[in-house]
Formats: C-alpha cells, structure tokens, sequence
C-alpha cells in the first residue's frame, strides 16, 4: 500500500508514506485560504501565515524560527487561494520536533502586536516587490477580473491600506471560523513506519479540541468572455488569454491538464514554445497553465514579447487553440504526449517534499489519493477525441488581458 491513512478523535486527519530516506517531511494542511476571507479581510489569511511564526504560549519569535533550523532542518508556510499549508523538513530522527512545532504555532500561536506590527512593514514590501513585476501582476489581475463578483476574485496579498488594521484580535476571529479541525490534514514521508507517524501526530495534535466549519463556499458567479488592454508603460507586452475551467473534482480534469501541458507546458517542444519562440522568435517567455479549485478552475496562456509582435504572438497562439479544438491528435501524436505526461509527472514524484504536500492535498480534497500507477492508467486511458473535447469546451470564448 503506497499510503497509510488514519483520523484522529477530533476530526484531523492523516496520510502517510514510507520511503528510505535520512530526511522526513510533513505539513499541516488547512482548508483555509484567501477565497474564505470576508470582504473587509482582505489579505488576513496571508497574513495570518506569517502570524504563525511571530511567537507561541511556549516560544518566542527567533525560538520558533531557530527551533528547527539549529538542527539543520527548515520551517516554511505558504498561502493560496483555497489552503493554507505550514511544513518543515528534518532529518528522520528529528521528525518528532517537526510535528511538535508546527502543532505549536498553529494552535498556540499569541500572535504579539509589536511583532505584528513589525511583520506588516515585511509583507507591504513584498507587496512592492510583486507590484514591481508585471509578469506576476497579470496572472493576478486577470483572475481578479475572470473572477470578479466571488470570492475568489481578489489576490492573496491584499492592500497595504487594509494590512495595517489587522491585528491579533481578526487573525484569532479568521482562524476561529475558517482553521477547524474538520478541515486539517496532516502529511508525512520518511523512512519510518504508519504507526509511528499516526502515534507522533496524535501525541500533538489529538489535545487539540474538536471543532467544526459553520459555512460553505460560494459558488462562483459567472461572467462573459472580455477583453482589456491597460498602459502600463513596460519595456515589453505582457499578456494573458485564459477563461474558466473545471474544479478540482471533475473527470475531465485530467485530460484537460494533459491538453494543457501539451499546448504550452514545461518542455521546449510545447505547440506553444514550437510555434512562436523557435519557428518565429517572438517571445523569450511562453506558457500555458491549469490551476482547478474546488468547484471552478482557471486556463491560462501568457507571454511577453516586444510591443509590436503581440498581434502576431495572439494570432500564432489562437491558430493553435483552433487545431486543438477542431483536429483530434494521431495515434503517434497522442502517444508520446501521454508518455511525456507521465514522465513529467514520474520526475516531479521523485521529490519526496513535493509528493508530500500533494498528497495531503488530494486528501484534503478528495478524501483519498490515487497512487501514480493509478495516475498513469488514467492518463494512459485517454482518448483523442476526450482532449479535443475539452478543448472545445474550455478554449471557446477565452478572455484577454494586456499590459503594454
């Protein structure tokens, strides 16, 4: 059995994976993002994230940050949209000091208003920092406005305005509501076995009182196809074309992230990268992306170019969707998509860290996680005409943003 799963009495639950390796890692994972933020929220759960580090009833500040890192290990949390993810690394004998930290500080943290205040002045300049690179702007922008009148639709950082009236007091009210125990889940990897990983987890999080989330999702609100061009005097175009597509929980998620990666993922033979970086040289910077949430997902192609080839770029990439959409792969075509696919897939879970935290993830979601043979079947079983179904479906009526 590739993975071991367990629930502890107050609703958390846990997934597991033994591998030899000298080296453990493990996250909690929470169903809480920016998506779950009210509208005078803005930017809290980002901010929360950082909370968590800035002391706990047990350590203060540089305590919990060199708790880990005297031993050689690493503590580290991100947010997105729908989660928000606290994990660290060790060596295999030390994993039990991980668990112990980071049910610390997400269960304990005193969140300080002077450390608080100190953080704020850290997060406005990393909202500097994103605002100073327009090719990380647009994907932000875009979805702001693909998903305007939701919950999703405003980005992570939130203002510098709003920030600055956070404090202890709505970071406690947003983690009361949204970090229930209902909606956790804890995941490890190591060379160690599934009792010992349940038996660690349970000795820290167990004590943690039962609780449970009050409110459902949203749904989101729909919204027609646009297209908007906004100056912003950059020395190249930046541009996304994208539009909406599945949620996480949709069978046709699967071949649509296989159409994606052929249309414009990672490898410098992408339809994307062939047609207008090596046979026309018009961008340096070409890619498509799939991102599901839970219920919705988004499609995006972006590229950069100099100003006067971004008529050119559009028309090259939307020739490329029309083919997609109209003319179903050969049987050779199909076949080294589908092995490039898995291969790529196969690399990535080399990386026990990166299979961790998508497992638990998967678990979160779906209650369970397909092991990769079971993954490669399914990309395996694919057919033409499913790819050029979805094509159809999802590349239709796509919205376009540009930032010259």
């Amino acid at each position: 059995m590739e993975f071991f799963t367990y629930r502890l009495p107050n609703g958390i639950r846990g997934i597991h994976r033994q591998v030899k390796s000298n080296v453990a890692h493990c996250a909690l994972v929470v169903n809480a993002g920016s998506r779950d933020e009210h509208p005078d929220q803005y930017g809290l759960a980002h901010f929360t994230e950082h909370a968590f580090f800035k002391g706990t009833r047990r350590r203060r500040a540089w305590q919990v940050n060199c708790r880990l890192e005297n031993l050689g290990g690493e503590l580290n949390a991100f947010t997105t949209k729908e989660d928000t993810t606290i994990h660290a690394t060790t060596l295999r004998g030390d994993f039990p000091k991980a668990v112990e930290l980071i049910a610390d500080i997400a269960f304990r943290s005193t969140f300080p208003d002077r450390e608080l205040e100190r953080e704020k002045e850290v997060i406005a300049d990393e909202i500097n920092t994103y605002k100073d690179s327009p090719a990380d702007l647009i994907y932000d922008t875009f979805e702001e406005m693909l998903f305007a009148g939701s919950e999703l639709g405003h980005n992570i950082l939130g203002r510098k305005a709003a920030l600055m009236r956070y404090d202890g007091d709505a970071i406690r009210a947003f983690t009361g509501r949204t970090h229930t125990t209902d909606q956790m889940v804890f995941s490890s990897i190591g060379n160690f076995s599934a009792k010992t990983a349940e038996t660690v987890a349970a000795r820290y999080f167990a004590q943690q009182a039962a609780t449970t989330r009050g409110f459902v999702r949203a749904a989101t609100a729909p919204r027609p196809p646009f297209e908007k061009t906004v100056v912003k005097h950059t020395h190249q175009t930046h541009c996304i074309i994208g539009g909406r597509a599945y949620g996480i929980g949709e069978e046709k998620r699967l071949p649509l992230a296989l159409v994606t990666n052929i249309l414009g993922g990672p490898c410098a033979n992408s339809l994307l990268n062939v047609v207008v970086r090596e046979k026309n040289g018009l961008s340096y910077n070409i890619e498509a992306s799939y991102t599901p949430y839970s219920d919705t997902g988004i499609v995006a192609i972006y590229f950069s170019s100099e100003n006067g080839n971004t008529a050119q770029c559009i028309d090259l990439i939307e020739g490329e969707l029309r083919k997609l959409r109209t003319a179903p792969l050969t049987g050779r075509q199909l076949s080294m998509a589908k092995k490039q696919f898995i291969a790529q897939l196969a690399i990535s879970s080399e990386s026990n860290e990166g299979y961790m935290l998508g497992a638990g993830k998967s678990f979160l979601t779906h209650d369970d996680v397909d092991t990769m043979e079971q993954v490669y079947a399914k990309v395996r079983s694919l057919t033409a005409v499913q790819l050029t179904e979805v094509a159809e479906e999802v590349f239709s009526g796509m919205s376009r943003l540009i930032y010259k």
